[in-house]
């Protein structure tokens, strides 16, 4: 089997407890409904990190921007450019020499991308790459004379454990000279509640972002999973910052896969674990920053303490 979405349902499915990778939320409807969580007036994240752009982007230019040469801003995950078209603005106006190079696993977000910042940003040089992101970088090369500005906004560290996150971040690092800089955005931990209501909207959008990943695979693979036999469940671990997020089955039921030639058995309130989402504090960002071999050069905060971008240098 060469389909690794396949591949990796197969596996993630034939586990106990079972899990699936949240990567796989973001299909062309996967990347709609995440538009919408970006606008719920409960999803904070979004807000926090724009209002920071908004009002720290000179800091974050004059910070990132030394001597003026030229450099390249490499956005991991770029989405849909909500929050960093803030950032390019700023930079464009005040004739910062650089090419934007966004980096994303969708095609479709990528292109909505592409197109907007054509019609949108004249004089932006744009480059977008689409795939995996250390190939992407790799491809880039770590031995360019072009200084690197590597960006992993959004909090998306977040969706790997401490552990998991370090050799994440070790792998970027191999990527970058010592003059590159690494930008990542990283909510922080702050009143339980606040984080719950983040991801278990009253209007339930989130649960429609889960839900989305099984309509994905009856789609992909000629599956039968009944959707409203499924409830979306988080939990948040205040001690280790930890906010997962769970499919439950609401009845004993078996789901069949065609393309898998497979059926999987579910026992009534078992759980799919879909998705981690992890808070930090300030100090254990400086702990994170250095197990992967960065020193942290300056936190850029909102109001309200609720999140922080973070800007890095190789030790």
């Amino acid at each position: 089997m060469n389909n690794t979405f396949a591949t990796d349902i197969l596996k993630g499915l034939s586990e106990y407890p079972k899990a699936l990778s949240s990567k796989y939320f973001y299909d062309a409807k996967g990347d709609l409904i995440f538009q919408e969580i970006m606008n719920m007036p409960s999803y904070y994240l979004t807000n926090c990190e724009y209002d920071i752009f908004q009002q720290q982007k000179d800091d974050i230019l004059n910070s990132i921007h030394t001597q003026g040469q030229k450099f390249q801003l490499i956005e991991l995950g770029a989405g849909d450019g909500y929050k960093t078209k803030v950032l390019l603005q700023h930079f464009v106006d005040k004739q910062a020499d650089f090419e934007y190079i966004p980096v994303d696993i969708s095609s479709h977000v990528l292109s909505q991308l592409s197109k907007d910042l054509r019609k949108n940003f004249d004089s932006l040089e744009v480059s977008p790459m689409q795939g995996d992101y250390f190939h992407m970088l790799e491809q880039l090369g770590v031995d360019g004379n072009t200084k690197k500005v590597i960006m992993f906004l959004g909090s998306n560290i977040g969706n790997f454990s401490f552990e998991k996150a370090t050799d994440f971040l070790k792998q970027i690092a191999h990527q970058l000279n010592k003059d590159d800089y690494f930008f990542i955005g990283i909510d922080l931990k702050k009143d339980p509640e606040v984080i719950l209501n983040a991801y278990n909207d009253p209007e339930g959008i989130t649960a429609r972002f889960n839900l989305n990943l099984l309509r994905r695979i009856n789609n992909d693979l000629g599956a039968d999973f009944d959707l409203l036999g499924f409830k979306h469940y988080p939990v948040y671990d205040p001690q280790t910052g930890e906010c997962r997020s769970y499919l439950l089955s609401l009845k004993e039921q078996t789901v069949s896969i065609a393309d898998l030639e497979t059926a999987f058995k579910f026992e009534k309130y078992e759980s799919i674990h879909t998705e981690i989402s992890r808070k930090y504090s300030l100090k254990e960002i400086e702990l994170l920053a250095d197990a992967a071999g960065f020193k942290v050069v300056k936190n850029f905060t909102d109001e309200r303490g609720y999140f922080v971008d973070s800007l890095w240098k190789l030790k």
